[in-house]
């Protein structure tokens, strides 16, 4: 089957590479889906974490460069990385105490918000892969490395936000033997 061509209006036309077949328009797609979540959860902080508002103030402009970082000029920097990754290590340190594994995806907002970007930042790193391997696209290493810190780094925020509100989360109860490495 032909794939649909693009309209010559250009109202008609939402994104340049919208039919390409490639998986880098996906990746592009959610990379932008990422950028406009943290817009969200950036609302929804409450004023007492001040702290995380400014983090995530900063990090939002560097996913909107973390989009293009394939098809055109790689933005994302060893100082972007090394920033991320100290925040992190600044938030799994203030959660040290709480016992590691998978917990119930509940809490109070942005939780919700945060668990979907944590997730979202693992489908890029599968679009990354995918993209390397499977379409011999050339992704830049530091890409790979500064998806799985961003990973890890929306994985300990709902903690954060948890504590500031007093929820107690909840360990999930292990039925399976699947691999869980959740910080």
């Amino acid at each position: 089957m032909k794939a649909p061509k693009h309209s010559t209006n250009l109202d008609e036309i939402c994104y340049p590479y919208i039919y390409e077949t490639s998986q880098l328009c996906d990746y592009e797609i959610l990379a932008e889906d990422l950028f406009r979540q943290i817009g969200g959860i950036l609302t929804l902080l409450p004023e007492a974490q001040e702290e995380l508002f400014f983090e995530l103030h900063e990090l939002q402009p560097l996913l909107h460069n973390l989009k293009g970082s394939i098809r055109g000029h790689c933005s994302i920097t060893a100082s972007n990385l090394d920033w991320l990754l100290a925040c992190y290590r600044v938030h799994k340190e203030y959660t040290g105490s709480t016992p590691p594994g998978f917990f119930l995806p509940r809490g109070p907002l942005p939780v919700p918000q945060l668990n979907q970007a944590g997730l979202d930042a693992k489908r890029l790193l599968r679009i990354m892969f995918r993209l390397q391997i499977e379409e011999s696209v050339e992704v830049p290493e530091i890409l790979f490395r500064f998806c799985n810190v961003l990973a890890n780094y929306f994985s300990v925020l709902p903690k954060i936000v948890s504590r500031a509100h007093h929820f107690e989360e909840m360990p999930s109860p292990k039925q399976s033997d699947d691999v869980d490495m959740h910080y």
